[in-house]
């Protein structure tokens, strides 16, 4: 009968859609339900349709305006790609990522990824970014691995990483062996908690009995915890699954020290200025270069940052 009913979706006036949440993407063949979704969709023409295609029911608030952010290892803002390690020059990065068209007349909206990247590095770089330096290409970090969540802490497991800067997550509390994420986290010199609540992850340390069983004596890692803002302590937008953007204003002031978000990285990115001004050190010219363009360098706002994230003419041409 289900068959039956999804057939008859198969029409001109008729569609489908396939919603789907956390359940299935984190099933064991979690990959393989989702693709199955697609694929029927694709043979019953449903792709493209008002009304139908495959749809993700999102596990938390505004994780879409995160992953329209690009803020994957291996991403940047605007659905662009970092480059890797193999790609050792602006050409070869961008004939990897421009698709050509296969037919005469062809949409072929990505044949402008050329175009994005210029434009994502003029908003990094300024008017340091020149064609005669390939627009900065150089200054990007190349990856030579996927570095996801599941690397990462298994590379804390290892003793290959010092330090972690945990913001907006507590993966102590998401993941599904809490006691390998303590593990993993005990073995850190310093971790950095960003994050407007207290959590499982910034009191990994303590000892409370039979839900956090550990001797807090043998834990050597330095928490800082930096407390920021929830939605309505601060102006912003949400985006849900159907890229429908809600901007909000601030309600009430936050508490104590908190700080928004980008307050706190401005605060990072100036000292870390500072400190290789002084210094000097090992990547310095990325971060020199860098343009921090804001009326409040120190205190970018929200709407200055959700313009530079759409995109807006540097001058007239």
């Amino acid at each position: 009968k289900v068959c039956e009913v999804l057939a008859s979706t198969s029409a001109p006036d008729r569609t489908t859609t396939f919603l789907y949440a956390l359940g299935w993407t984190q099933h064991t063949v979690g990959a393989q339900n989702i693709r199955t979704m697609a694929m029927i969709q694709l043979l019953l023409g449903n792709m493209g349709m008002a009304g139908g295609g495959v749809n993700a029911l999102r596990g938390h608030s505004n994780i879409q305006g995160l992953t329209d952010l690009g803020l994957l290892s291996t991403s940047l803002p605007g659905y662009l790609t970092l480059p890797s390690e193999k790609q050792v020059d602006l050409q070869s990065y961008l004939e990897a990522n421009t698709p050509k068209a296969t037919l005469a007349g062809q949409v072929n909206y990505w044949s402008n990824y050329p175009k994005f990247f210029v434009s994502l590095m003029k908003s990094f770089y300024g008017d340091a970014a020149q064609k005669e330096n390939n627009w900065g290409y150089d200054w990007l970090p190349k990856w030579d691995q996927t570095y996801d969540v599941i690397k990462y802490f298994n590379m804390m497991d290892e003793g290959k990483v010092t330090g972690y800067f945990c913001q907006g997550f507590n993966p102590v509390a998401s993941f599904p062996d809490k006691n390998k994420v303590v593990s993993c986290l005990s073995k850190l010199k310093y971790m950095v908690v960003i994050d407007p609540l207290v959590t499982e992850t910034s009191t990994f340390w303590q000892n409370h009995g039979e839900s956090n069983d550990v001797d807090p004596a043998s834990i050597q890692t330095e928490v800082f915890r930096l407390p920021s803002t929830c939605f309505a302590e601060e102006d912003g937008s949400i985006a849900n699954s159907g890229r429908w953007l809600q901007w909000h204003w601030k309600g009430q002031d936050a508490p104590g020290e908190a700080r928004n978000d980008g307050e706190i990285l401005a605060g990072i990115y100036h000292h870390l200025r500072e400190l290789y001004q002084a210094e000097g050190g090992k990547g310095v010219e990325p971060l020199m270069k860098m343009s921090w363009n804001y009326k409040q360098p120190h205190e970018p706002q929200s709407d200055e940052v959700a313009k530079e994230n759409n995109g807006y003419a540097l001058e007239d041409l």
